[in-house]
């Protein structure tokens, strides 16, 4: 049985790139279940989390916070145990002496869909007032608020030189939500 003792160190593990020189993320972590940790450009630990897929949470994390993915640390495990997830996840926040904002205030932004709503210009928002009596209407506007978020998140993902497959799922964005599919 794991115990505290056999959790690595944060510090002892290897800074990964999160993008390859390819644009991709590291295909070794493809199904993969393990904690890892975020960190910037500066190697500031941005959140701590933990996965059954370990790459398609990485893939979330750079569409919901792409300023912030620029390393990573990788512990995998070879047996699903939420007990040693949850240990090492804890254990590598203490060590890091404070709370990162991925695990902190910023958390939602980490680790729900993006909600678009917040984002509205002023123009979609008198839009989507003006139809506040008609479901689908409103349903329209967020729609179109979404793919244009879309569209500004796929140019920061382009220009930071992410190749992967991003595709996010259709029947969100008349919600004004947009998780990828």
């Amino acid at each position: 049985m794991t115990t505290q003792t056999d959790i690595p160190s944060l510090a002892s593990l290897e800074d990964i790139p999160y993008l390859d020189k390819a644009g991709k993320l590291p295909e070794s972590l493809e199904t993969k279940i393990g904690v890892y940790a975020i960190l910037d450009r500066e190697k500031v630990l941005q959140f701590v989390g933990y996965s059954r897929d370990v790459y398609l949470s990485l893939k979330q994390h750079i569409v919901r916070q792409p300023q912030n993915c620029h390393w990573l640390k990788v512990q995998t495990i070879e047996k699903p145990s939420r007990t040693i997830l949850e240990n090492t996840m804890n254990a590598w926040i203490a060590e890091n002496g404070v709370t990162p904002s991925g695990n902190g205030e910023d958390k939602e932004k980490w680790t729900e869909s993006i909600d678009v709503k917040p984002l509205m210009t002023d123009e979609e928002k008198a839009n989507y007032e003006k139809v506040s009596w008609d479901e689908v209407a409103q349903a329209k506007v967020l729609k179109n608020v979404a793919r244009r978020v879309e569209a500004e998140i796929l140019a920061v993902l382009k220009s930071r030189g992410v190749q992967e497959e991003i595709r996010f799922n259709p029947k969100l964005k008349d919600s004004g939500l947009l998780d990828l599919k």
